[in-house]
């Protein structure tokens, strides 16, 4: 198994730190267009294998697209991140372009491979990979919904005093502050979070998952990595080892939800062929304003780009 991570900053250097510490793929590849850059993060990752105990290769290019021949899954992490006062939406333009040529170098030598969409703005950014590369919808996905849900559960399992790992929750919509959370989903160790958190308490968890990210950003200056790059390699892990891990996943919906044509956060089943299922919730009448909310505001910022792209 070969998995190319594109992007050598603090989000891909952490996924392929990850992948290898986990031994998810034989070898993964790391690629940058500073020069040197993903050749001296690979061989990094590489010189802790035997510290680690690990046989995953980690190979570092600078803009040689031909070294990931043959990758199974690519994770594209490049692009500007956010600082103090950019919105997702601000980075539309560029991080746009960066992701249509690398999406066109990627399908051109790995036409077979499922690809993780990482940039910002997430919704928009799995839209112009998924136009560009044209896959099917199942093999061109975006990374979101698992980092907002692990956010979501560790402010409950700080507030509760639990175990991280006893909490299962889901959160569909878009990236950023339209997403929309689901109470009614979520447990701890199977009792309904209701019943364990009083409703004020919840929705200001409810609100700072809502902000993770912008939390972040104002506290360190830049975009969280450490989160973002291990969500990947969990959505890596299970295409490659086939775990049909049940995941919230950016997709193109064609009719779930009522929705046709629009990039939001849905649960599927992951799976060696990538989303093996699109998985339909039955959602009261509040969940389902929440969710035509957020598909306004994304479908907004990708006619913004399809209004780009016209004018080029």
């Amino acid at each position: 198994m070969k998995v190319t991570v594109v992007g050598a900053g603090n989000v891909g250097a952490t996924c392929a730190d990850v992948l290898a510490y986990r031994e998810i793929a034989n070898e993964v590849v790391l690629v940058d267009i500073k020069e040197g850059f993903a050749e001296g993060k690979a061989l990094d990752i590489w010189q802790k294998a035997p510290i680690n105990l690990y046989d995953t290769r980690t190979v570092g290019v600078t803009n040689d697209y031909s070294k990931t021949a043959d990758s199974d899954v690519v994770v594209i992490t490049s692009g500007l991140p956010r600082k103090p006062g950019m919105t997702r939406d601000d980075l539309i333009s560029t991080n746009a372009g960066i992701v249509k040529s690398v999406t066109e170098n990627i399908v051109k030598h790995s036409p077979n491979a499922i690809i993780i969409v990482v940039s910002n703005p997430l919704d928009v950014m799995t839209y112009a990979a998924h136009i560009t590369s044209k896959l099917p919808r199942t093999r061109v996905m975006g990374m979101a919904g698992i980092l907002d849900t692990a956010r979501y559960r560790a402010f409950l399992a700080e507030e509760l005093n639990v175990s991280p790992k006893d909490i299962q929750a889901v959160l569909m919509g878009g990236h950023g502050d339209t997403m929309v959370p689901l109470p009614r989903y979520t447990t701890v160790g199977g009792i309904p979070v209701t019943e364990l958190i009083a409703e004020d308490k919840l929705n200001a968890i409810i609100e700072r998952t809502k902000s993770g990210g912008g939390e972040l950003v104002k506290l360190m200056g830049t975009s969280a990595w450490y989160a973002p790059g291990s969500a990947a390699a969990q959505m890596v892990e299970a295409i490659v080892r086939d775990q049909r891990r049940v995941f919230p996943v950016c997709v193109r919906l064609e009719g779930e939800y009522g929705i046709d044509g629009v990039y939001l956060g849905v649960p599927v089943i992951l799976g060696k062929n990538g989303i093996e299922k699109v998985i339909e919730l039955q959602l009261n009448d509040e969940e389902k304003q929440l969710l035509e909310t957020s598909r306004g505001h994304v479908k907004e910022v990708m006619d913004a780009l399809d209004n780009i792209n016209a004018n080029a």
